[in-house]
């Protein structure tokens, strides 16, 4: 099964194709519970995404630690993985366990495309993580110095 992760890994899409309509579910995770979407929204293959998405992969799966591709795909700043996954059915405000969203992930880093994609999509600019940190002081205490001001403007306190 690790070759199948590899595959994803390394954007192998014709061969993803043939392995998928060969009867392989969309929805196969490995041996840490990371699903192959999260691979491939991770290391930015998007057309194994969009090929995984077709074939009914859940935007919506998170790993055993409550990671979400598309919080994956905000650590990586990738805003045009981010866009795919929402509009294959992924929550703009969804988060894991520790309640981290993909506004505030992207936002922390200072991955600015991301979290204009994010707010365009209507992500909640004052979202509380579990533990009561909303984006915008994440990211200043973090010195980005780009998204503190994409969150004021979008009414972030």
């Amino acid at each position: 099964m690790e070759d199948v992760f590899d595959l994803v890994r390394e954007g192998e899409t014709e061969a993803l194709r043939g392995l998928l309509d060969g009867g392989l579910s969309a929805r196969a995770v490995n041996e840490r519970g990371d699903c192959l979407l999260m691979v491939a929204a991770y290391n930015g293959r998007h057309a194994a995404a969009r090929l995984l998405l077709e074939h009914g992969a859940d935007p919506a799966h998170a790993n055993p630690k409550g990671q979400l591709p598309i919080v994956g795909a905000a650590y990586q700043g990738d805003a045009r993985m981010i866009a795919l996954l929402l509009d294959h059915g992924a929550a703009v405000d969804a988060a894991g366990p520790d309640g981290r969203t993909a506004l505030m992930t992207a936002a922390m880093f200072d991955r600015a495309q991301a979290v204009e994609v994010l707010l365009a999509r209507g992500a909640d600019p004052n979202r509380a993580d579990a533990q009561g940190q909303r984006p915008l002081p994440v990211a200043r205490a973090m010195r980005a110095r780009v998204t503190p001001g994409l969150l004021e403007a979008a009414g972030a306190t």
